[in-house]
């Protein structure tokens, strides 16, 4: 295990066009009218485009349900979502939450793929109850929580971004104290592939373990809090990349 990586590689923040080509597809369909303020046929034709024209990197129609069981289980007030890309997850989130009142908190540190998702929520009728912030996801949290003070507990959040932050993220979330024992509920994608190793070993590792572990790690300035109990499942998913995995992860 390291301490947090300064960026992440190139290729993870660079657009090679099709993500903005999806907005332009969107937008040339002859029902982009009903379409409008309707978030099932924005993700339907997200689907479209990404079967018939260019596979995006979403959480998809086959993980994706898992999820939304979880959000109708726990009802969150307020669910937080590291890395956007352009929205679909938003979209599908943003759309369940907004059936019992809570609201999704997006961030996403490409301004563009923001601007992309920003508008396909808009377009989904959803701008009420999702909110995209643009930056760093260690960054926003801490000024969210530190110098904002306007997010005191993680009811359910969602990583989604760089598997190399996943752990230094999960780290500070501890640091921030916004964990709370019997309500945090973390879910992580694509823990199998790429995979996101260290993190898979931090949340299914005793206090004991955990430990040890830090006895080897460089944790920089953050402050993990090994006492934590997890309990941790990963159910697999056949998806259009590969055999993958969610990290569903309950703070005990």
């Amino acid at each position: 295990m390291s301490n947090r990586p300064h960026a992440p590689p190139p290729h993870f923040i660079a657009l090679d066009g099709r993500e903005v080509d999806l907005l332009h597809w969107m937008y040339a369909r002859s029902d982009i009218k009903q379409i409008h303020g309707n978030p099932e046929k924005v993700i339907a034709a997200i689907e479209e485009y990404h079967t018939k024209h260019n596979k995006l990197m979403n959480v998809g129609d086959v993980k994706g349900p898992t999820i939304l069981e979880i959000i109708a289980q726990r009802e969150p007030s307020l669910m937080i979502e590291l890395g956007g890309y352009v929205g679909y997850s938003a979209v599908l989130f943003g759309s369940a939450l907004k059936a019992h009142g809570g609201k999704l908190l997006s961030i996403e540190i490409n301004p563009e793929m923001a601007a992309v998702a920003n508008q396909l929520v808009e377009l989904a009728g959803l701008r009420d109850n999702v909110h995209i912030m643009v930056g760093a996801s260690h960054e926003v949290l801490e000024e969210l929580v530190r110098e904002k003070k306007e997010l005191k507990e993680v009811e359910l959040i969602f990583l989604d971004h760089w598997q190399k932050l996943y752990l230094p993220d999960l780290w500070l979330l501890e640091e921030l104290g916004v964990l709370i024992p019997g309500k945090s509920m973390l879910v992580a994608d694509n823990v199998i592939m790429p995979g996101a190793p260290d993190y898979l070993e931090w949340v299914k590792a005793t206090p004991e373990e955990k430990k040890k572990l830090l006895e080897n790690a460089d944790v920089g300035i953050r402050r993990p809090k090994p006492e934590l109990i997890y309990e941790t499942v990963v159910p697999e998913f056949d998806t259009d990349f590969g055999k993958d995995g969610l990290a569903i992860t309950k703070v005990l």
